[in-house]
């Protein structure tokens, strides 16, 4: 029976609601959906961003252009966290599209995987002005919602992307990505592996070499090859 346009249009948007900027891969056919993970988890997400709604719980919603809710697949053995979207990611509604995007992007690939296989969110959903820190209220009314996401897709390992997310997910301020990134620590049964955000790696290149010792920890706990 052939598929009505109006079935195409709701499906289109219900991914788009979902942060793909295209249509996923069947279950099955990429990532740890391949293992027969229960994808009830896909439509938990949407519902997840259809409470969060037109955002207004703080006032990031008065600068924003789009939510940026998150993206990849819905049973990822792995979740990367980064703390706010910038420019790009404000215009395009899609986390880590900009030049650290793409070095991250170029991470995952070495790690042995594709955008596809892993999950990518923010600690806040909306971009704080001139790419500031987001401050506490903004990350106390945003934080419930990543929470809500690590709880659905139930990734292996997660990797938090630079200090903020780091303390935010942990809950705790003192902590510093120099001293912590390395170091599993534990959120709710799962390891989180800290590591330098990747705009923090465009203007200091030498420390790639850390990330990608963070990333081979991460993936050995993963029980995965090495990386490329």
């Amino acid at each position: 029976m052939p598929v009505a346009i109006d079935d195409i249009k709701s499906l289109l948007a219900y991914y788009q609601a979902l942060g793909f900027d295209h249509l996923p891969l069947a279950a099955g056919e990429t990532g740890s959906c391949r293992t027969g993970v229960d994808t009830g988890q896909q439509g938990r997400l949407f519902e997840l961003r259809e409470y969060i709604g037109d955002c207004r719980r703080c006032k990031l919603s008065g600068h924003r252009k789009k939510i940026v809710f998150g993206a990849g697949s819905p049973c990822a053995k792995l979740m990367f966290i980064g703390e706010a979207p910038g420019k790009e990611e404000d215009m395009q509604g899609l986390p880590f599209v900009g030049d650290a995007g793409m070095l991250l992007t170029k991470l995952i690939v070495k790690m042995g995987m594709n955008r596809e296989d892993v999950y990518i969110a923010n600690i806040v959903k909306c971009r704080p002005p001139m790419n500031r820190d987001p401050e506490d209220d903004e990350i106390a009314a945003c934080r419930g919602f990543v929470e809500q996401q690590i709880s659905i897709i139930r990734p292996r390992v997660i990797m938090t992307l630079g200090r903020i997310a780091l303390q935010a997910l942990m809950g705790d301020p003192k902590l510093k990505i120099t001293s912590s990134r390395g170091h599993f620590f534990d959120f709710g049964g799962i390891p989180v592996m800290p590591t330098f955000h990747p705009a923090y790696l465009l203007r200091n290149p030498q420390d790639k070499v850390l990330t990608w010792s963070d990333a081979q920890k991460a993936i050995a706990r993963l029980g995965m090859p090495p990386g490329r």
